[in-house]
């Protein structure tokens, strides 16, 4: 072969080969964003449902503080919103997230098991208060609703807080470009 032949082709190699790396880092970088943007919606629409599970579920326990329902009237909401919760902690606990959303995404099932007790603590209040009408166990029932129905409100801004912390986490600049010791 030709000198001349041989120097472009070796300058060529090189390109292709530097063209190659930039494309696999690029690759990589663009499936971090695309696994953020993922987990930024997933734990918007999570929080979303959790909200209005949630604020449905406060409505009706403030209306049986208040005495404009009475307490029987909340087993079958306390119930179909204790399994809500689980089945959300169940796929908060599935989310795959980026490397700064796993303390969110452990935030979200703490609180939703904090939610959890809290749905636990009315319902021993109403039950309490369906069964027992004066004396010192109705006090029992009201503060037991009103605890678990303050829990519920303070998991609802808890949760509300880790979806916009949710929202603002970025992909990672250095997604991809790890150096390797080698």
């Amino acid at each position: 072969m030709q000198p001349l032949l041989i120097l472009p082709l070796i300058a060529f190699l090189i390109l292709l080969v530097l063209f190659i790396l930039v494309l696999r880092r690029a690759g990589r970088f663009i499936a971090a964003t695309r696994d953020v943007e993922r987990f930024r919606r997933q734990v918007g629409d999570l929080a979303g449902r959790i909200e209005t599970s949630l604020s449905e579920v406060c409505a009706r326990v403030d209306a049986v503080r208040r005495g404009q329902l009475g307490a029987d009237m909340l087993a079958d909401d306390i119930t179909a919103s204790q399994d809500a919760v689980a089945r959300y902690a169940d796929e908060a606990r599935a989310l795959h997230p980026p490397r700064d959303g796993s303390r969110i995404r452990d935030e979200i099932i703490g609180e939703l098991e904090r939610a959890g007790r809290a749905l636990e603590m009315i319902e021993h209040g109403r039950s309490i208060q369906t069964s027992a009408r004066a004396g010192g166990r109705e006090i029992e029932a009201q503060t037991a609703i009103k605890r678990g129905y303050l829990n519920v409100l303070h998991a609802r801004e808890a949760i509300a807080h880790q979806a916009e912390l949710g929202r603002a986490v970025a992909a990672r600049p250095d997604a991809g470009f790890q150096r390797r010791n080698a």
